[in-house]
């Protein structure tokens, strides 16, 4: 079958990738979904109704959406839009978060406030706030539908959690509204997916498994038909089949929302990036902040070769870093306490007196400054900073999203834009991003210390090389970047071989019935059901 570019048929509906639990696999699996599809030349468009998380994006029009479905928009070559993640949690604490709907912030609920009572359109009472979003996500997707040949959309946590289904918007009271079917993924990596599958499926009401229509082992290491026996009898306890068997693929970095452990992990790991140009490697040592966001900024520099990146959350594995990070945080305030607390700040402050390299995003960068004056985030009030950069802080109740681009150290720079401090920098201060004719558009240096409020400028390649090649001189390696790392050419890479894990590993035929027809009339319930 062909799509829509010179095909001769086209696809029909949408498909919801739900999981056992988090961190099953359903962003990469939506996302391979999405590649297989875009490469068949079928218009795809990714959809995720509801996410909580630390890593955003800023689309073209100004919207801030999570990274993975930005990441899957890429998968499937077209821009990412709010459309595509009309609602998102950003945590702040262990209890509270920001509602960002449709790309921009609508308030600070805890967990409990977004589940009590409250308004719903033109003024009349809701169930709760969340219910109360139903019909925005719905609008959300019907538009996408309208304009892509297939949404396949991405589930959150499991479609099994019971305490939240009478509310869910985003597993299986997205499908039930939509008319979507689903397949579940589970990873085996972490064992019992056989009984994940089943019991989750048993979990369901009846009218929830005339949905599930079947499911998709992720993460398998070693010979797959040493599954048989157990795929046969999950078909014989359930009446369903599985429909992939996932490959564990090594080295894929790329963004993920739900498990900040795992994904932390992630952005460093199993790099495959070559050995080292020069005569030395750069150690980069990233400070593990509270309530980090957007720690994928540091993913350009582990694809470097020679760069080898870790998170650190002690003094003393500062020590031999050339480089030190502090990156974005969805609590500034709170993570200065925690530096202070940890010895980290005094270890930052030291090696900025020594002329060793320090680097602050977002976050990061408004640490390093002298004074912060918050009654948004944390209503702290005037915090003192680490003073290691000529700049003040004054936290805005409107927050700044945007799409710069400039040029720093000679060299063409881009990236995004996600903060409520607005930053007052000395005019003596020497600009760090700069419009090319050397007007100042953000960030500064005072000697070895950087900062921006810019994510993602470490992925313009030419400026990448340039900054590493001033730590290097800062820090007295003989460390020499490669001449040829493209990160976006590595990311598509990466891409592709999610959309091979599909075409290769997946019963394809299948997954277009679903797309096309839904899920099968015929589907047996699985007691207990839903209590």
């Amino acid at each position: 079958m062909t799509g829509t570019h010179g095909g001769t048929a086209r696809t029909g509906g949408g498909l919801l990738v739900a999981g056992t639990t988090s961190d099953a696999g359903k962003s990469v699996v939506t996302a391979g979904i999405c590649r297989w599809l875009a490469r068949k030349g079928v218009s795809v468009a990714p959809f995720k109704a509801q996410n909580m998380s630390l890593n955003s994006f800023v689309t073209p029009e100004g919207a801030e959406i999570g990274r993975a479905q930005a990441m899957q928009a890429q998968a499937a070559w077209v821009e990412p839009s709010a459309l595509m993640n009309p609602v998102l949690l950003k945590p702040g604490g262990d209890r509270s978060s920001q509602v960002v709907v449709l790309g921009k912030p609508a308030g600070e609920l805890s967990a409990r406030g977004y589940f009590a009572a409250g308004p719903g359109t033109g003024g009349a009472p809701s169930a709760n706030r969340r219910e109360a979003l139903l019909p925005v996500v719905l609008d959300c997707y019907e538009r996408l539908r309208a304009r892509y040949d297939a949404v396949i959309c991405e589930g959150a946590g499991s479609p099994a959690e019971i305490n939240l289904r009478r509310h869910d918007i985003v597993n299986m009271g997205l499908a039930r509204a939509a008319g979507l079917p689903a397949v579940v993924v589970g990873d085996i990596d972490r064992g019992g997916v056989f009984a994940s599958f089943f019991g989750t499926t048993a979990l369901l009401s009846r009218a929830d498994q005339a949905l599930v229509a079947g499911y998709v082992v992720n993460k398998f290491r070693g010979d797959a038909s040493l599954l048989e026996p157990g795929l046969d009898m999950l078909r014989g306890l359930t009446g369903r089949q599985v429909l992939g068997v996932l490959p564990y693929a090594h080295g894929l970095g790329i963004d993920e929302e739900d498990g900040l452990r795992l994904s932390l992990r992630g952005a460093v790991r199993e790099s495959a990036a070559g050995p080292p140009c020069g005569e030395e490697v750069l150690r980069i040592a990233v400070a593990a902040v509270p309530l980090m966001s957007n720690f994928t900024d540091v993913d350009a520099l582990a694809a470097e070769p020679g760069v080898l990146v870790r998170f650190a959350d002690r003094p003393e594995e500062l020590a031999d870093a050339d480089l030190v990070v502090l990156p974005g945080t969805r609590g500034t305030v709170r993570a200065l306490a925690w530096l202070r607390e940890r010895g980290l700040a005094e270890a930052v402050a030291r090696r900025a007196a020594e002329g060793r390299p320090v680097l602050g995003i977002c976050g990061g960068y408004q640490m390093l400054g002298e004074r912060i004056e918050d009654e948004v985030e944390s209503r702290a009030g005037a915090v003192d900073g680490l003073g290691l950069l000529p700049l003040r802080v004054r936290f805005a109740v409107e927050k700044t999203l945007a799409r710069p681009a400039g040029e720093a150290l000679g060299e063409p720079v881009a990236g995004y834009e996600i903060h409520h401090g607005v930053s007052d920098v000395a005019d003596s201060a020497e600009p760090f991003m700069t419009d090319g004719r050397g007007r100042a558009l953000d960030g500064c240096r005072a000697g070895s210390v950087w900062g921006t409020h810019w994510h993602g400028s470490l992925e313009s390649d030419a400026f990448r090389r340039a900054f590493l090649r001033r730590v290097a001189r800062d820090a007295g390696r003989r460390f020499v970047p490669a001449p040829d790392t493209a990160f976006g050419e590595l990311r598509e890479e990466q891409l592709d071989r999610l959309g091979d894990l599909i075409e290769e590993h997946a019963d394809t035929g299948a997954l277009l019935r679903l797309i096309e027809e839904g899920a099968p009339p015929d589907l047996p319930f699985v007691p207990p059901g839903a209590p």
